[in-house]
């Protein structure tokens, strides 16, 4: 007889628990589109502008390296040891 009566409520008690469950599921369904949309966006955008920013980095380290091995080389003629790869005598435009 108690078996009888708590398999009757069980169903009644379980209900709940799987109603709040696909309740919650049903919204993080619904809502799942838009967060990976705007975490999409968000990550294009992001991604762009490190890269712009990464680019200006290396230019700028390039340009340095130019410019101390320029720096170098007019030292080295200067000096009068210059490699042969170095244009002392050349005057650039």
């Amino acid at each position: 007889m108690k078996s009888l009566a708590f398999a009757a409520v069980l169903p009644v008690l379980l209900s709940g628990c799987v109603v709040g469950t696909v309740a919650g599921a049903a919204v993080d369904v619904v809502t799942l589109p838009v967060k990976v949309a705007s975490a999409g966006v968000d990550a294009v955008t992001t991604s762009q502008s490190e890269a712009d920013e990464k680019r200006g980095r290396e230019l700028r380290k390039q340009d340095e390296k130019r410019g101390k091995l320029a720096r170098a080389m007019a030292d080295r003629c200067r000096k009068g040891r210059p490699l042969p790869t170095d244009t002392c005598g050349v005057q650039s435009n």
